[in-house]
């Protein structure tokens, strides 16, 4: 890579995990339901890339145990990132949530 390639890699990175820990605290201070980031998961790139199991403990109340649970509970891989995520599988995780 050049060193202009590299330097704007770089920035889109910085720019992408900016966006990502957004989506977090959003998650975390309840302005944004794990429901509704679930379903726009598809759309919308940057919750698209998180991993389930991150949007999962962003949610005030789900730690690390809990989240692997229900996780195993839906059939949901441990390193399944949003965008993967079947219909059948967002189902089952947002009943399980409920």
């Amino acid at each position: 890579m050049t060193p202009e390639q590299r330097a704007a890699a770089l920035a889109k990175a910085a720019e992408a995990r900016k966006a990502r820990s957004e989506l977090l605290a959003a998650i975390k201070s309840g302005e944004k339901s794990i429901e509704n980031v679930l379903k726009a998961a598809k759309d919308d790139k940057t919750i698209g890339k998180t991993k389930v199991a991150q949007l999962l403990k962003a949610v005030p109340g789900l730690g690390a145990v809990k989240v692997a649970a229900l996780m195993e509970q839906a059939g949901i891989d441990k390193d399944r990132r949003a965008a993967g995520l079947g219909a059948r599988q967002r189902e089952a995780l947002l009943a399980a949530l409920k």
